[in-house]
C-alpha cells in the first residue's frame, strides 16, 4: 500500500497500532485473546512538527493534508516591481510632480522670471501693466471739467500774449526777437528723440482701451499738444507732458513717476479724454474747433 504524502516511514508496529485503533472505532472488538498487544511507541513532537501523526488528532491531520501549499511572498526585484507599479505609488509620484511644478513656478516668480515682458508687451511694459495703469487713472467728469477750464484759460492767455508780441513786432525789432525766441522754445519743447517709442506705447494702450479706430486722432492731437514729448512744458501756461496736463502734478494720480514716464502720462491722458470726450475721436474734433482740449 503506498504511503500518504507528507508522512514519514514508520515501523510496522506503529502501523499495526493505528490499524487496530481504526478497527476499534469502526466497531471491531479488541484483539483476540491470547494475542500480545503491540508495544505502544511514544509520540515525539520534535519528529512531527506539523502534528500530522498525532494519534489523538485524525481530523486535524486530514485537514492539514488537504490544504494547498502556501504561496511564497514575492521578494527581491519582483517585489520592488510590484511596489513601483501599484496605484498608491503612482498617485504619490503624480502628487509629488505637481508640488514640484508649483514650487518651480513660485521660485521663478521670486527670482524675477515673471517680470520679463510677454509677447503682448510694448518695450518692457506688459499689456496687463498697461491695463492696470489705465484703470487706476480714470478721472471723473467733474474733475475733467475743472482741468478743461484751466486749459481753456491758459490757452486764451497764451494767445493774447502772442497777439501782443506780433503787434509789437511790427514796430520793434526787440519784440520780433522775443517772438522768435518764444516760438523756438515751444518748438524745442515738442521735439523729442523718443517720440516713436512713446507713440508705440500710445498706440498699444489706445487699442487696449478699445479705441483702435481713433488712433490717428490721438496721434495728431498729441502731435499738436506736445510732439509726444514726455518732458514738454508750455513756457506760458506750465502745462506738462505728452497730454499737456495742467498743472502737471495732476498726473500724479496715475503714478509717482509722472515727470519722466511716458506710459504714466499716456494712461492719465486717456483717462482725461474718456471722462470729457468719450474717446480720442471726440477730443480731436473738439481741438480742431477750439485749439485746446
Amino acid at each position: 500500500m503506498p504511503q500518504s504524502h507528507g508522512t514519514r516511514r514508520r515501523h510496522a508496529a506503529p502501523q499495526q497500532k493505528r490499524g487496530g485503533r481504526r478497527r476499534a472505532r469502526q466497531g471491531g472488538g479488541p484483539p483476540a485473546a491470547g494475542s500480545a498487544a503491540p508495544a505502544r511507541e511514544a509520540y515525539d513532537p520534535y519528529q512531527d512538527p506539523y502534528g500530522l501523526d498525532r494519534p489523538d488528532e485524525p481530523s486535524l491531520r486530514e485537514e492539514l493534508r488537504s490544504r494547498p501549499p502556501r504561496r511564497k511572498r514575492p521578494s527581491g526585484p519582483g517585489k520592488a516591481r510590484r511596489m513601483l507599479t501599484s496605484n498608491v505609488t503612482i498617485t504619490a509620484v503624480a502628487i509629488g510632480a505637481v508640488l514640484a511644478a508649483v514650487v518651480m513656478v513660485d521660485f521663478d516668480r521670486l527670482s524675477g522670471e515673471q517680470s520679463r515682458p510677454s509677447g503682448a508687451a510694448v518695450g518692457n511694459l506688459t499689456a496687463n501693466d498697461m491695463l492696470a495703469m489705465m484703470s487706476s487713472s480714470d478721472i471723473d467728469a467733474v474733475s475733467a471739467d475743472v482741468i478743461a477750464a484751466a486749459k481753456k484759460r491758459a490757452y486764451e492767455k497764451h494767445q493774447a500774449e502772442l497777439k501782443a508780441l506780433r503787434e509789437k513786432a511790427k514796430r520793434d525789432a526787440a519784440a520780433r526777437a522775443r517772438l522768435r525766441a518764444q516760438q523756438e522754445r515751444e518748438r524745442l519743447a515738442k521735439s523729442n528723440p523718443s517720440a516713436q517709442q512713446n507713440k508705440a506705447y500710445g498706440k498699444k494702450m489706445n487699442e487696449l482701451k478699445g479705441w483702435g479706430r481713433c488712433w490717428s486722432s490721438l496721434e495728431t492731437l498729441w502731435d499738436h499738444e506736445s510732439g509726444w514729448n514726455e518732458r514738454a512744458e508750455n513756457p506760458s501756461s506750465g502745462a506738462y507732458g505728452i497730454p499737456q496736463s495742467l498743472p502737471g502734478s495732476k498726473m500724479a494720480s496715475a503714478g509717482a513717476d509722472w515727470r519722466t514716464s511716458s506710459p504714466t502720462q499716456i494712461a492719465w491722458g486717456l483717462g482725461y479724454i474718456k471722462a470729457r470726450y468719450k474717446n480720442p475721436c471726440g477730443a480731436w474734433a473738439f481741438w480742431q474747433s477750439h485749439h485746446w482740449y
